[in-house]
């Protein structure tokens, strides 16, 4: 979340772990937050000095060529896991709509190298393919590091492969590549 201040006023903005962390409560809006996030949105909250005003909710949209990227590894006997700061209840509807079964989410950013590593050490190759400046800790722990090329320089600096079309198809493409040679 986020912290600021508007003339006088404090400001914080983000989820529940951080409302949690400045024991603001929360449950007048649970059941609102819970909804959106069934429906695949992120809802934050809002409060004003210390006291809870509202929810926002954002929605990534899905890539249209998402769901065929993901079908394609899973024909290529490739292991699809989500792997996520989401809250789970935002991740699972993702998921659900992708053909993801396997989900980790609210995962912290450097967690999620830590999950990578563990997936390892189990005698998993993976391929973590991300975006954001979140993602730089674990495409940097996974056996190959795949950026999308719209996203942060910190992912894009961090993995070994670039997808410059930005089209997760790729993803399907490079691996099949590197079998093939």
């Amino acid at each position: 979340g986020i912290k600021g201040h508007i003339g006088d006023m404090s400001v914080l903005l983000g989820n529940r772990r951080l409302f949690q962390q400045q024991t603001i409560p929360i449950a007048r809006y649970e059941e609102q937050m819970s909804q959106l996030e069934a429906a695949g949105k992120t809802a934050m909250l809002m409060a004003i000095d210390q006291e809870l005003c509202g929810i926002i909710a954002v929605a990534d949209t899905l890539k249209s060529e998402a769901r065929e990227a993901i079908a394609a590894l899973k024909a290529d006997d490739i292991e699809v896991i989500m792997l996520t700061g989401d809250n789970q209840r935002t991740a699972d509807a993702i998921a659900k709509e992708l053909g993801i079964t396997k989900v980790i989410a609210e995962v912290l950013p450097e967690k999620k190298a830590a999950v990578i590593a563990d997936l390892q050490r189990q005698g998993h190759y993976v391929a973590m393919v991300g975006d954001g400046v979140n993602d730089a800790p674990a495409l940097a722990t996974a056996t190959i590091g795949i950026a999308i090329g719209s996203g942060s320089d910190v992912a894009k600096e961090t993995g070994d492969i670039i997808l410059i079309k930005n089209d997760v198809r790729d993803v399907v493409l490079a691996l099949r590549l590197s079998r093939a040679t």
